[in-house]
């Protein structure tokens, strides 16, 4: 496919390095150095400061909108007004209520759209998944779910911790991807409880969110997202009535990404364990524009929806309006 990016910091050309077979044609930021910087490693790729523009070419055939939150819906919905296929980055929207037009859009326009729910293809977590579906973990009765990060020097005064730009704090942050995956395992969640609040960074949003989710069949959700956790850490745990399965790492700074899974004996006792690991360069990026590419050429919707997203923004805005009481 023809690509263009909309967005060059990080999330950005990490995006440009897993096109694959795609092509990228055209990249913008409001920073046209970056822009210029990214486009300079893709021959024959266009620069621009003009996102609009970028959006309106008619050699484009999917738009990545990796920008910061407050521009997220506002450049994929100009994209798929354009029938342009997206995959916007999560949150995908700084509100349910922002995203609802975005969904109608893609709708009516018949074009795919994808947010960037990247963890879902990381291969501990497709493992999982898979074993999962497969019925070895027999009924799942709860999951728990940790992740976060430190932050840096200044962090309160990045973009991340202006709500204005990002809607909200932590669990816009990494709180959604938590979310994503609890829903993704475990399907719908009709009660939701928890609490957000600031207890370090001198920040308007919240550095730290706890959430106690329950399906309408009684499985548990117990999540924690955190910009206070000093040594950066991932890990999702996954019980069910005849095994349990782990999730550690996600490589990089966050440990070696590695899978354990221990399935119950009959007689009990220690279970039988069994230990992948998943060394190397992250391969989620590659995985989902895959996916991606093969659903836009098959008219399937993909995993991770804008009605994912969707479901995950009305979760959070739930446990923001009970912390606010």
């Amino acid at each position: 496919m023809r690509v263009a990016i909309v967005g060059c910091g990080l999330v950005g050309n990490r995006r440009a390095r897993a096109l694959g077979e795609s092509r990228l044609v055209a990249v913008a930021d409001t920073n046209r150095t970056r822009a210029e910087q990214l486009a300079a490693h893709f021959p024959g790729c266009a620069a621009s400061a003009d996102w609009q523009s970028v959006v309106e070419r008619p050699d484009v055939d999917l738009v990545i909108v990796a920008t910061t939150n407050d521009a997220l819906t506002p450049v994929a919905l100009a994209a798929v007004q354009r029938r342009k296929h997206v995959l916007v980055e999560k949150p995908a929207a700084r509100s349910a209520a922002e995203l609802v037009p975005l969904i109608g859009a893609a709708r009516q326009a018949g074009v795919t759209v994808k947010v960037g729910f990247n963890h879902r293809f990381h291969p501990a977590l497709r493992k999982a998944h898979e074993i999962h579906r497969g019925g070895a973990l027999g009924r799942l009765m709860y999951l728990r779910g940790r992740y976060g990060h430190g932050g840096r020097p200044g962090y309160a005064h990045e973009w991340r911790a202006d709500p204005t730009r990002a809607g909200g704090g932590e669990m816009l942050d990494q709180g959604v991807h938590l979310i994503d995956l609890a829903r993704w395992f475990a399907g719908d969640f009709v009660e939701v409880s928890g609490h957000v609040g600031t207890y370090f960074w001198d920040a308007p949003v919240e550095d730290n969110g706890f959430l106690l989710l329950k399906t309408a069949a009684g499985q548990v959700a117990w999540l924690h997202a955190s910009w206070t956790e000093w040594k950066n850490l991932f890990c999702l745990e996954v019980f069910g009535t005849d095994g349990k399965l782990q999730i550690d790492g996600l490589g990089g700074s966050y440990g070696v990404e590695r899978l354990a899974f221990y399935r119950m004996l009959p007689e009990m006792g220690p279970p039988e364990s069994t230990i992948w690991e998943y060394p190397g360069e992250d391969p989620s990026w590659c995985a989902e524009l895959d996916h991606l590419v093969e659903c836009i050429a098959e008219g399937r919707t993909p995993s991770g929806s804008l009605d994912d997203a969707l479901a995950a923004l009305q979760i959070v805005e739930r446990v923001y309006a009970r912390s606010a009481r």
